[in-house]
């Protein structure tokens, strides 16, 4: 499962939501996959492939 960072890192314990929305649509615009899988220990691994030009 994710895990937020301490406060003393973000600033904040809540989060703005937009990374992953923001590479999805960039991914998207370029005919690309995203993928995210879970860590063992907490965070995700986010794989992000573009078709070649």
């Amino acid at each position: 499962p994710f895990r937020r960072l301490r406060t003393e890192r973000t600033g904040s314990d809540k989060g703005v939501g937009l990374g992953l929305s923001i590479v999805r649509s960039v991914v998207r615009a370029h005919d690309g996959t995203l993928t995210a899988e879970p860590r063992e220990g907490g965070g995700l691994t986010v794989r992000v492939e573009l078709p070649a030009s």
